[in-house]
């Protein structure tokens, strides 16, 4: 059976629904494993190629800036993109911006052009927002009481890349030095490969197209928003649910982003060499994403608003555990690290079952892309920052700060689930 044929049975039939839907999340699986080896190379040595190009730390959370500002725009583009033309054109293109940008970095950190590094890290950011996109394909086939489990299928997926990633910088740093590169450039290579090598399976393998099945299956049965609409406004198939997602998930990102930027870095002041480093951010990042099965079947069954309370919290106390280590104490920073990583998983997974609850796909990609411009920012905002706040008070205020944004949208929440503009979906 052809694309073609396996789109209209799907259309028709549950049963072959559930077939093609089963079939898009291997494809994503595999598309993130290899995007989150891409990934790993600009938060583990971001920070520290910046830092030895421009000689000062103070401006080490510019390549977190850098790159997260592309990603917003890469996400801008990828949802206008998937809005008309499906998630494997809009995926499979963003992946491969991102793989030209690595590619750009490594040759300007070689020829120690600080302005062509700045433009390529910019560049590089549009594979970082097209992995964390390309959850949203996992949703477009699934059941409503199922969609957080979809997406942690995706998200978990994207671990075994970016655990692995970080505990690669030794050795890529010595592959890169041997072949006339810059120590810190190596990690860019493999972000290279991964991002085109992703770019290219979804846009061999995702066929049928699972968006463009769903917009059909919506048009044949008018399927209604699943949210209210926004309080006061116009019904436009975004309803309130999905500005709520976008808060929880906004502030978990400028958490997550500020406190990560700078570890580093800290770490650097006080005698860790690259393995624990690698070490740390590894373990940070397989937080992000290993414990998605577990989070995705706990947001379905118990609701979207309990895990979104439950992951500000986790942030909070990530920032306080941070604030507290010693420079030289590695295992409360990996404490620090691994909470932080838990905290983003479950208010990601809880902010974008609320998105994907509160739109249709007529307006579902456009939206999601707009909320994912505004995680961009929110992370480059965070980044941005980070090094500044180090820099004039120390590590500690810089955690404090991060914990306490990551708290903020918990009263956003509540407070839409108390006038009920809020559907928590949740299994019956």
């Amino acid at each position: 059976m052809d694309a073609q044929q396996l789109a209209a049975a799907a259309v028709t039939d549950p049963v072959a629904r559930e077939r093609l839907q089963r079939r898009t999340l291997i494809i994503v699986v595999i598309s993130q494993v290899l995007g989150g080896l891409g990934l790993a190379a600009g938060i583990t040595v971001g920070a520290l190629l910046a830092t030895e190009m421009l000689g000062s730390e103070r401006f080490g959370g510019l390549p977190t800036l850098l790159f997260t500002l592309g990603a917003a725009l890469s996400a801008f583009l990828v949802g206008r993109m998937t809005q008309r033309l499906g998630r494997r054109v809009g995926l499979g293109l963003g992946f491969a911006a991102g793989g030209i940008g690595a590619i750009a970095v490594v040759l300007s950190a070689a020829s120690g052009n600080i302005w062509a590094l700045f433009a390529s890290l910019f560049v590089y950011g549009a594979g970082t927002s097209t992995n964390l996109q390309a959850r949203y394909a996992g949703t477009d086939l699934a059941a409503p009481a199922q969609r957080a489990t979809a997406v942690s299928v995706a998200m978990v997926a994207t671990t075994l890349g970016a655990v692995l990633g970080p505990n690669l910088v030794a050795p890529l740093g010595d592959l890169s030095l041997q072949l006339g590169l810059p120590r810190h450039s190596g990690p860019f290579l493999l972000a290279a490969v991964a991002f085109l090598s992703a770019g290219v399976v979804l846009l061999v393998l995702l066929r049928p197209d699972p968006f463009l099945v769903a917009k059909q299956i919506a048009a044949d049965t008018d399927a209604p928003v699943v949210a209210a609409p926004a309080a006061g406004g116009p019904v436009t198939g975004v309803g309130a649910g999905a500005y709520v997602g976008a808060a929880v998930m906004v502030c978990s990102q400028i958490s997550m982003v500020a406190i990560m930027t700078m570890t580093p870095v800290h770490m650097g002041h006080h005698g860790h060499g690259y393995e624990h480093v690698g070490l740390v951010i590894g373990l940070h990042i397989g937080a992000m994403y290993l414990p998605s099965l577990v989070a995705g079947r706990m947001v379905d069954r118990f609701g979207r608003v309990l895990m979104a309370v439950l992951g500000g919290l986790v942030l909070l106390t990530s920032g306080v555990v941070a604030a507290m280590s010693p420079g030289d104490s590695l295992g409360l920073l990996i404490t620090a690290l691994v909470l932080l990583g838990v905290g983003w998983n479950f208010t990601l997974i809880a902010g974008t079952a609320l998105v994907v609850d509160a739109t249709t796909p007529a307006t579902r990609p456009k939206t999601q892309g707009t909320i994912e411009v505004a995680i961009s920012l929110a992370g480059a905002a965070g980044g941005g920052v980070s090094g500044l706040i180090m820099a004039g008070a120390s590590f500690a205020t810089l955690s404090v700060i991060g914990g306490v944004a990551g708290l903020l949208a918990v009263p956003v929440v509540l407070w839409a689930l108390w006038r009920g503009r809020l559907q928590d979906v949740r299994e019956d």
